[in-house]
């Protein structure tokens, strides 16, 4: 394939946009592998001063996972939640079509993942002031790997997005939290907490590739239960656009490379994806994401009935009425929201 350039001549707020777009994605992609690195380095090569403050430093993030699973309360530092040109890069943009009252807990049931989830994670973590203006007074939060809450450095920087251990116990912990205006944890002017999930996770993000809406939502019950135990109420949310930023290696279900990425994924909660997107001076190779445009709908509360058993009956009937809201959105805003939507088909698995 002939190399596409991007043209010398471009305007300098988009020559921005792609400077930041390249510098978070060299992190989300590599920063895991880095942070350990670091500690290691620091640890072998320096003096006993500094092994002591590393020291200290991981009995604090013992400390603070044991206390509250390293959740860093309210909506954290706003500086680092509004990276104005990260989403400009695409852009991403956010749909409501409901009101969310800030009198309950949500989960944020979304999809597709796509590579990185990146439509849910700028407008609920990375960039929150178009958020903040459509649903007042209701955090916003991101779940993620709880192992990133035990890692050094990643867990600092994912606490900065807003992003919260995906695990029971942190979410049992958050969704349970109160939401009188007058209790010591709202004194922010906040009253609800809405936590996004993204449901599908590694599996889902192993069939993302550009036109593909293939969701991993029919065996998964876990956030409908977690619902249910906690009396939140359940928003389906949609981002058309999310597979189109990125394609990835070729990797049929029957291919040796999703054979190899499945046993990773089942070792480690992760799948080691191979994205194909573009570069910073060539628009067909590369790592970065295409500028491709995302439109998250945050679609109408599911309320659930609160129950510390759930029972399967009624967990599938709630998870039935998820899945058909999803499908109710997609064939709502397709033609809007997706080009050549004719080509584009929602598949459930």
């Amino acid at each position: 394939m002939k190399i596409e350039w991007a043209p010398v001549r471009v305007p300098l707020a988009r020559r921005l946009q792609t400077l930041v777009v390249t510098f978070f994605t060299c992190i989300f992609f590599t920063l895991p592998i880095l942070s350990c690195l670091t500690v290691a380095i620091l640890l072998y090569y320096c003096g006993l001063f500094l092994r002591s403050i590393i020291l200290v430093y991981f009995v604090i993030i013992y400390f603070d996972y044991k206390r509250n699973f390293g959740i860093m309360e309210g909506n954290g530092w706003l500086f680092y939640r509004s990276v104005r040109k990260y989403r400009s890069y695409f852009p991403v943009e956010l749909v409501k079509t409901a009101e969310l009252p800030a009198t309950k807990n949500y989960i944020v049931a979304s999809f597709p993942h796509g590579i990185l989830g990146t439509g849910t994670c700028v407008n609920m973590g990375m960039d929150i002031t178009n958020w903040l203006e459509l649903f007042p007074q209701v955090r916003p939060k991101i779940g993620t790997l709880d192992h990133h809450f035990k890692t050094p450095l990643v867990r600092d920087i994912v606490r900065w997005w807003g992003m919260v251990s995906v695990s029971k116990e942190s979410l049992v912990y958050l969704l349970s939290k109160s939401n009188d205006p007058g209790h010591k944890d709202n004194r922010d002017g906040f009253t609800s907490n809405a936590v996004a999930v993204l449901v599908g996770g590694a599996q889902e993000a192993m069939d993302s590739h550009p036109g593909q809406y293939i969701l991993t939502l029919k065996n998964r019950k876990g956030f409908v239960k977690m619902a249910i135990r906690t009396g939140s109420s359940i928003v389906p949310s949609f981002s058309f656009g999310e597979v189109d930023i990125f394609d990835q290696v070729a990797n049929p279900p029957d291919s040796l490379l999703r054979r190899f990425q499945n046993v990773v994924k089942k070792c480690t909660g992760i799948s080691p994806l191979l994205p194909k997107g573009r570069g910073i001076f060539t628009y067909n190779y590369g790592m970065l994401p295409h500028r491709r445009r995302i439109v998250q709908v945050v679609g109408s509360p599911i309320d659930v009935v609160k129950s510390d058993s759930p029972d399967a009956v009624y967990v599938d009937e709630i998870h039935g009425q998820v899945m058909a809201a999803l499908e109710k959105m997609f064939d709502q805003y397709k033609e809007e929201y997706i080009p050549n939507s004719q080509q584009s088909k929602l598949v459930i698995q």
